[in-house]
This record gives C-alpha cells, sequence and structure tokens, in this order.
C-alpha cells in the first residue's frame, strides 16, 4: 500500500453477526478500492449496498472482520491516520443550543485549532458556506439545508487533506448546491482529496471524476466518469416524419422513441446518422436537433445495479 493514494483497501470485509437466530450479514465482501490523493471520487450504491458501513471502516468507528484500509499510507485504525480527514456524516446532529459560530469553535477545539487561529477561520468559513448572517443564530433556528452547509464548514474547520462526505447535499435547495460545489471544486483545485457517498446521481456526474458502484457489499463497477458516461453514436430528433419512414429509419435505428410530436432515432455511427438525416431532409422534416448519445451517470448505475 502507497502514500500516493488518500484511501487504500484490499478486501475490506465486515460481517454482522445476529445473536438471536446466530445468522451473518455481510455488509461488505472484500472491497479493494483506490482514490488517488487530489481526486474527486463518488462511491454509489442503493440502499443497503454497504455504502456507510464502507466508510465507517475508513474512519475507524466500525471495526473491520477481514482486509485491511489504510489514509495516505497510514493504517485507518491509527489517530494520526485520521487527523487530516474532514468528515460531514449523512445524519449529523449538532446540539441546538448552540449558535453557528459556538459549534464551529467547539469542533475547531475538539481537532486542534488555536484559539486565534479559531476567530479567524470561522468568520470565513461561515462566509464561504453562506451562512455569514446567521453565526449568533442558535441551531433550533436553522433549517436543515442551512445545518448541512454548516456541517462542512464543520468538516473544514482544521484543513483536512481529504474531506469524506455522506449526501452531502440532501435538503440543500439548487443555490445551496452550487455554492457547494464551488466550495469543493476550489478545494480540488488545491489538492484536497474529496469522497463523496451519494443518492445524488446527477450532483456526482457534475462534480465526481472518478465513481465506483457497491452493490451488494462489492464493487460492481468503477472508472472514470467520462468514460462510463461516453457517447456511443448519435441521436437525431425531427418532427413531422411520414408514417411511412418511421418504419425504415427504426430499422436502421439502434433505439428509438417518440415524445411530443418529435421522433427521435440513435444510430451507432456518424455515417449512418448522416444517411438519416438525409432522408428526413429529403421528406421535407424539420430537423430538432442532433448530438451525441451518451448514457448519464443514472443510466449506468441502473444498468450495473437492476441488469
Amino acid at each position: 500500500m502507497s502514500a500516493d493514494f488518500a484511501i487504500e483497501t484490499e478486501d475490506l470485509s465486515k460481517v454482522y453477526r445476529t445473536a438471536l437466530r446466530r445468522r451473518e450479514i455481510v455488509a461488505v465482501d472484500g472491497v479493494s478500492l483506490r482514490v488517488a490523493r487530489g481526486t474527486s471520487f463518488g462511491l454509489l450504491g442503493p440502499n443497503g449496498a454497504g455504502k456507510t458501513t464502507f466508510v465507517k471502516m475508513l474512519l475507524s468507528a466500525v471495526h473491520p472482520t477481514g482486509g485491511r484500509a489504510r489514509l495516505f499510507g497510514r493504517d485507518a485504525r491509527l489517530p494520526e491516520a485520521r487527523r487530516p480527514v474532514g468528515y460531514l456524516p449523512e445524519n449529523h446532529r449538532f446540539p441546538t443550543y448552540f449558535t453557528g459560530s459556538g459549534m464551529l469553535d467547539f469542533y475547531a477545539a475538539l481537532s486542534g485549532v488555536g484559539r486565534r487561529e479559531r476567530r479567524r477561520l470561522i468568520p470565513e468559513l461561515l462566509e464561504r458556506v453562506g451562512l455569514e448572517r446567521w453565526g449568533g443564530a442558535r441551531l433550533g433556528k436553522y433549517s436543515k439545508g442551512m445545518l448541512q452547509r454548516l456541517g462542512l464548514a464543520q468538516a473544514l474547520i482544521h484543513s483536512p487533506e481529504l474531506l469524506i462526505l455522506d449526501e452531502p447535499s440532501d435538503g440543500v435547495d439548487p443555490v445551496g448546491r452550487i455554492r457547494i460545489r464551488e466550495i469543493l471544486r476550489a478545494l480540488e483545485s488545491r489538492g484536497v482529496t474529496i469522497f463523496i457517498n451519494s443518492h445524488l446521481l446527477m450532483e456526482v456526474e457534475l462534480f465526481c471524476r472518478e465513481v465506483a458502484i457497491l452493490d451488494r457489499g462489492r464493487i460492481a463497477l468503477s472508472g472514470a466518469v467520462k468514460e462510463l458516461t461516453a457517447a456511443n453514436g448519435y441521436r437525431v430528433a425531427a418532427a413531422g416524419v411520414p408514417a411511412d419512414l418511421v418504419p425504415e429509419l427504426r430499422a436502421r435505428a439502434a433505439s428509438w422513441e417518440a415524445n411530443g410530436g418529435l421522433e427521435a432515432f440513435s444510430f451507432s455511427t456518424r455515417e449512418e446518422a448522416n444517411a438519416a438525416i438525409d432522408r428526413l431532409r429529403a421528406a421535407g422534416c424539420p430537423i430538432d436537433s442532433v448530438r451525441p448519445a451518451g448514457n448519464t451517470l443514472e443510466e449506468v448505475f441502473v444498468k450495473t445495479v437492476h441488469g
């Protein structure tokens, strides 16, 4: 295992044993994964796939049944291995009697940040996450989205080298999501490794460079987002296609769909798409659009998990 990787696991497993029926539940089943330093990485999977258990083993909140995990080349069970890690859990709970500034001050002190540095950092972080006017308000008055943004500020308070985020955009409005993406991109540009566990596939596709799909405790698919969603043909959409021309084009197309008066044909090659455009124009059909026919990350996910 190498310090070149922010996260590195080898055959990492977790088996829960129930005392009542003496059954075994395999939550994580021999996961070997590498996340390079400075990478934005997304861990995807359906409910119960083992994502949260995997993250908890990285943070030594859950002890593995087998295998190994390292953070920046160090055994993840060692406290010094986790010091450069910032973590935002999915269902975090902050005491509601804290103010926003008070909560950040408390967690910064726990992280070993000095008092003078805390006074400088806290206003900057509140402004960065869009809560500069709420620092003096008690958390009981915060909305769910505001608490989520405050949780991100908490994860950043000690300037981590690795940021692990569990559903970071949960409950956040579209403007807030854009702000979070901007914050994460700025961190990535400075070499911070960002590991996101999320169900919001569009958010992951917009931000992450690499992903892994976890299904039933195992890695079902992994790779660069651009490669997994790469264009595999061309989609031609046209209006007013004559009924006698539709069967001809459908026979040549890899797929076809009709929606709102538009006929959309997907072709495997540029030559096939150009031939179809020539036929449509000859028939006097207005071409609505021509674009590469790629897969969204959501489509890749559904095909991987549900076949």
